[in-house]
């Protein structure tokens, strides 16, 4: 029989963070040492108190359906934890947790997004974004942050992009890809915008890089601003990050009570609860000792310096340094125009294809992200690899003519 998929599917493209990794762990089964900069999570494993708080779930038989939008246990630990960290009250009813934090986008697009709506997505963007605007039937409208504003959405870029048929405004921050982030300030100069132009639009505020800054930066929740910013802020957060917990796949949004009660009904008719195991780690992970979260970071930071010192010791390339995540995103674009044995380096898919293919290491090319001069490299992985990632790419760059 012929098969006819639903349009929707054609909409959307595979995640190619997605796609790089498989095709690097190919080649790696294949005996072939890749270095991998593609890992969209954390190298550590996830802290043992969260894991035997799993296990004591599944042995006292903690593994039946639980409400929709996650037990009371969980969502009173999101509140105390919202309210301890940034001064933020919510009630139960303005709290849901999902499969991960994709999930919770995912069901806010549902819930809010359809034809005729815009979206607006700051540049560089995570790739899911985009994609789940579009299958929403809304319309992605891109702010091209610029490197040298450290990739950050000026409020008069962002004015600029409001109309009346603005529904939302997707912040990321930290951000992946590129690992900046936003002062009180600087929000307070957002909100101001958003409010003047288009009082009626939702900021998604997307905020699960929390806890991963640097330089003594703190995190500040654009819902802290006001309380009239905070009504139309959809805060999304998981445990995923921050507690290397990217496979328990728990993630929520605190926020206005009829849009969780909207994504609620959704999920009821598509993955119903989260696991219940992992509703249990998850509290024990936001409730329990938070000194592996500390040492993670201090991990990442170590990395950081490295990595983006030695990025910016390569001719041709240039690397913004990272307030928080542990991304870079570096500037390859003047190494564009060589060739190698004949064949032209003409964007980032063709700089990402040449380090996997002649020298075995993958990265994440920026076209996936909306930036085709850069590049996304992953520091969750071992110092070793780091420098044997660099040593590499600094080759491979050598050898362009």
């Amino acid at each position: 029989m012929e098969v006819k998929l639903a349009q929707r599917v054609n909409l959307i493209k595979p995640s190619p963070t997605l796609a790089i990794t498989a095709k690097a762990k190919a080649m790696k089964a294949e005996g072939i040492d890749v270095v991998g900069f593609g890992a969209g999570e954390p190298d550590f494993d996830t802290p043992e108190n969260i894991k035997e708080a799993a296990i004591k779930a599944i042995k006292e038989g903690f593994t039946k359906y639980t409400p929709v939008p996650g037990i009371d246990e969980l969502k009173e630990a999101i509140i105390e934890k919202a309210e301890k960290e940034q001064g933020l009250k919510y009630d139960k009813s303005e709290v849901i947790v999902s499969c991960g934090a994709k999930h919770s986008l995912y069901n806010i697009a549902m819930a809010l997004f359809e034809e005729g709506d815009e979206v607006i997505i700051p540049a560089p963007y995570w790739v899911t974004y985009p994609d789940q605007t579009v299958l929403s039937g809304a319309k992605p409208v891109f702010i091209y942050t610029k490197e040298e504003n450290e990739f950050k959405v000026l409020p008069e870029e962002l004015e600029e992009a409001i109309t009346e048929k603005t529904k939302a405004l997707i912040l990321n921050y930290p951000s992946n890809p590129t690992g900046a982030t936003y002062t009180k300030e600087e929000l307070e100069a957002l909100a101001e915008v958003i409010l003047k132009k288009n009082p009626n639009m939702w900021v998604i505020s997307d905020e699960v890089y929390e806890k991963i800054l640097y330089d003594g930066r703190t995190h500040v929740s654009i819902a802290t601003v006001s309380p009239e910013m905070k009504e139309r802020t959809l805060l999304v957060n998981a445990v995923s990050k921050t507690y290397s917990m990217t496979g328990w796949r728990i993630g929520w949004v605190c926020g206005n009570k009829e849009v969780v009660a909207a994504m609620s009904k959704l999920q009821s008719q598509s993955t119903s609860n989260p696991t219940s195991i992992a509703q249990k780690a998850a509290v024990e992970a936001l409730k329990g000792p938070q000194d592996k979260v500390y040492e993670m970071v201090k991990a990442f930071n170590e990395r950081r310096d490295y990595i983006v010192e030695r990025l910016n010791s390569i001719e041709g390339v240039s690397c913004f340094k990272p307030h928080g995540s542990f991304y870079v995103f570096p500037n390859f674009s003047g190494v564009y125009g060589k060739s190698y044995n004949g064949k032209v380096i003409e964007g980032s898919m063709d700089f990402a294809a040449y380090l996997l293919d002649e020298f075995k290491v993958a990265i994440v090319p920026g076209v996936a992200f909306g930036d085709d001069n850069c590049a996304r490299l992953s520091y969750a992985t071992s110092m070793e690899n780091i420098k044997k990632g660099l040593d590499r790419i600094e080759e491979a760059i050598n050898k362009l003519k």
